[in-house]
């Protein structure tokens, strides 16, 4: 795939910085980490939460359960992707009753994969609160969701793609715009 990159939004430092200032305000927003839950949609989604829950354990001393959703069936586009997507596993590594959970997703943009995820996990339980963090919001939202941490605004057009790239499955840490293919 060629791609034409029109900006490059955050390098490497500005990941770190922004995942490290989201981490910080989940501590601060939940008044510490008790009952607090992080869940990532997989893919960069899954990442991006490890990390922050590796940012929170140096910050607070405390592992956070951290899991991973795979939200391919509760999407609501399913019939209308030019590609299938092969399902991977969701892996809730706790009970989600009575749970602060800490959705971490790389890109907002209509909120639909948000809704999607919450959908899931709602499925497994009745959490006390669901939170999102998300890397980018880029706006155009279809649905009334917000992001409670976010590591940067992005303003874009929908001719645009707001490309995640995390080390360690494609080898550096950035955001990118691109042109639509």
């Amino acid at each position: 795939m060629s791609e034409n990159i029109k900006a490059r939004l955050m390098d490497a430092r500005d990941f770190e910085r922004a995942l490290t200032r989201i981490a910080h305000e989940i501590v601060e927003k939940n008044r510490g980490v008790q009952n607090l839950c992080i869940l990532g949609i997989r893919n960069r989604g899954e990442v991006l939460a490890e990390r922050i829950g590796a940012k929170i354990r140096v910050i607070e001393g405390a592992d956070l359960p951290v899991g991973a959703l795979d939200i391919t069936f509760y999407r609501d586009d399913m019939a209308t992707r030019k590609t299938a997507k092969l399902p991977q596993e969701t892996h809730i590594p706790f009970a989600v009753d009575g749970k602060i959970i800490v959705l971490v997703d790389d890109v907002l943009f209509t909120g639909r994969s948000a809704r999607a995820a919450i959908d899931e996990i709602i499925d497994f339980g009745r959490p006390t609160a669901i939170q999102l963090a998300v890397l980018v919001d880029r706006g155009h939202r279809e649905f009334p969701i917000h992001a409670d941490y976010v590591g940067k605004n992005v303003p874009s057009s929908h001719l645009e793609q707001v490309l995640v790239r995390v080390k360690e499955t494609d080898g550096a840490d950035e955001v990118v715009i691109v042109e639509k293919d």
